[in-house]
């Protein structure tokens, strides 16, 4: 499929004079549905007649569809409800348009969402029933010109490919649902194998500010195993030749399509083509087996065309909920059962969403309290104790690195410092970092709130804009981001003093590393969601904070250099596990370090 780049001004005018027409074509057609009904019915009965004569000399052949098919002979049928309006085309019959009613997309001009977000539009999808006749040459649906019969919110398509009738019945449902019932009559007589591929093909239509966060999000999903069991590809591929798909869906950041077959996609495969600018983000390409039942194909389908929302994504019992991008296995449940919660309480009280993100902020702190203040108690003791640390790597500057390492643990130990300590709350805040990655560009609540310089708390603020593009930085530079950056920097400044510096030669000085780091996370947040960079910004300046009121306030270096003092002059505590396993080890590899030095060529034994 060639991609489409979108209908210029004279074409928009010309289709919609078009479609004025085809709306009084169908309002004065309305009125004859029933007769004509009853002409198909005879006109079928004769066709069928005919084929079964003709079918005792040679086989029904399947060729030259689409020989008749004329511009003005193509139709669409509208059905629409609250959420959904649906356009269905009578070439090809099926639906071709799927606009959410309660939902914008983003517009580049106005940078705002105000467009009407089109899930399919401007053929941008196509798909259909492919099968193999008896000669081996495959036939498509979407090649048919199918007659429309509307009764309300369901449609009925009707087509004839040399005497096999085909029949798509579409019918509007809630929950963002449109049921489309499959039935053919004299198809056997047409095909030799059991089965169908539906191939669909589908560009992705840009729908958020972030195109390259969007990009990443927009990928194949698909339940198997009796919609118990879920997996994705991002990739260029996707392969399930031995699994029976429940449905495949293409999702993106906050929307998905979704197709889902009464008895499941068998033989699957899939592609998908990333495309680098333009109103599309990614081309993709589905191709799943379906069961002939005595040649014959009558088979319900659904079609759900759907927010990301995960209160709705659940109702629908069908494994939905997995398009939900929120982690895996102990990062989803965090954001699932701990800041989804918090964020729909605090937002419950009619506070803005950046303001409910504040909050979150520090009711995470005041959760992590405990540890964070034995972290910069451990912060403060490590610097009352630097100037012995700085004693022993001057005495031991020539010595072995290994006989150092022992007497600086020596002292950490007689001290009573805990260097792992100091390991836990880094490590409660990966899970943390990493759940928070996932909440925020996929919290549609969040979608479209503004906040400051933010005006999508999902997205990127961009008030500072580059005459050029930076790599990896882009066109412009998020004030969130900066602003974050900047309270990160400060925090490594007040807390590297305690890093030691590696004596050898050759080794990285770790404080020019600890400054890098910071600036590092103004190209990470710079085009990711500013609730994100809002939420890291709020965190360390509590961080820098609390170093400060514990510095000030609570720790008195004088009391704890007495305490160490005193710990020195106590019999040493016993080591514990960890540290006599250390020791061990540095002992060990002390020794192999010897052996090896003493079986060198033209060392003396």
């Amino acid at each position: 499929m060639q991609q489409n780049n979108g209908l210029d001004k004279n074409q928009l005018i010309s289709f919609a004079l078009f479609s004025l027409i085809l709306i009084g074509a169908m309002f004065y057609f309305q009125n004859k549905q029933a007769q004509e009904q009853e002409l198909l019915d005879a006109q079928n009965k004769t066709q069928t007649t005919q084929s079964a004569v003709q079918n005792t000399t040679k086989p029904a052949l399947a060729t030259n569809l689409n020989d008749s098919v004329k511009t003005t002979s193509i139709q669409q049928v509208q059905l629409k409800n609250k959420e959904l309006t649906v356009g269905i085309s009578t070439l090809g019959g099926q639906i071709t348009t799927v606009q959410l009613n309660e939902y914008k997309a983003y517009n580049k001009n106005t940078d705002k969402n105000d467009k009407d977000l089109l899930i399919f539009d401007k053929n941008n999808s196509s798909y259909g029933f492919q099968f193999k006749d008896k000669t081996g040459k495959t036939f498509n649906t979407k090649d048919l010109v199918f007659t429309p019969i509307q009764n309300g919110n369901s449609v009925t398509m009707q087509a004839n490919a040399n005497g096999a009738v085909i029949q798509f019945i579409y019918t509007l449902l809630d929950k963002y649902t449109v049921d489309f019932n499959v039935k053919t009559q004299g198809l056997s007589r047409l095909v030799a194998d059991s089965k169908a591929d539906f191939v669909w093909d589908f560009s992705a239509r840009q729908m958020e500010k972030g195109r390259s966060q969007e990009q990443t999000h927009t990928e194949f999903n698909y339940s198997f195993n009796n919609y118990k069991s879920f997996d994705y590809d991002g990739r260029t591929t996707m392969e399930e030749p031995d699994e029976t798909l429940n449905w495949l869906a293409v999702k993106q950041q906050f929307f998905s399509a979704v197709i889902e077959p009464q008895h499941g996609f068998k033989n699957s495969k899939g592609s998908q083509e990333m495309i680098d600018e333009g109103e599309f983000l990614k081309k993709f390409n589905f191709n799943g087996q379906v069961d002939l039942v005595g040649n014959e194909l009558n088979q319900n389908f659904k079609w759900y065309f759907m927010p990301l929302d995960l209160p709705l994504l659940k109702s629908y019992n069908k494994n939905f909920d997995e398009l939900l991008p929120l982690g895996w296995s102990f990062i989803g449940s965090l954001n699932r059962w701990f800041f989804i919660p918090m964020y729909n309480l605090i937002s419950s009280w009619g506070l803005a969403a950046g303001w409910v993100i504040f909050l979150m902020t520090i009711i995470v702190k005041i959760i992590l309290s405990p540890v964070m203040f034995k972290q910069h108690k451990l912060s403060a003791m490590m610097k009352v104790i630097r100037p012995e640390i700085d004693e022993v790597n001057a005495k031991f500057k020539d010595a072995d690195p290994m006989k150092k390492q022992q007497e600086i643990m020596a002292i950490y130990r007689k001290a009573g410092v805990n260097q792992m300590a100091g390991c836990l709350p880094a490590l409660l805040q990966i899970p943390i970092f990493y759940a928070l990655f996932r909440f925020f560009p996929n919290m549609i609540d969040l979608r479209g709130k503004s906040f400051w310089f933010a005006k999508d708390l999902t997205a990127y603020d961009d008030v500072i804009k580059l005459p050029f593009h930076v790599p990896f930085l882009g066109d412009h530079l998020s004030i969130f981001a900066i602003a974050c950056t900047i309270v990160i920097l400060i925090y490594t400044v007040m807390t590297s003093g305690n890093i030691q510096q590696p004596q050898q030669e050759g080794m990285p000085n770790m404080k020019v590393l600890m400054y890098i780091f910071p600036i590092t996370f103004l190209f990470f947040l710079n085009s990711s969601a500013s609730g994100l960079s809002w939420y890291y910004f709020v965190s360390n300046a509590i961080n820098i904070l609390i170093i400060l009121v514990i510095k000030y306030w609570i720790l008195d270096e004088k009391k704890i250099h007495a305490q160490i003092q005193a710990n020195k002059q106590k019999e040493p505590k016993k080591e514990g596990k960890f540290q006599k396993r250390m020791r061990e080890m540095m002992e060990k590899a002390q020794e192999q370090q010897k052996m090896q030095q003493q079986q060198q060529p033209g060392k003396k034994k």
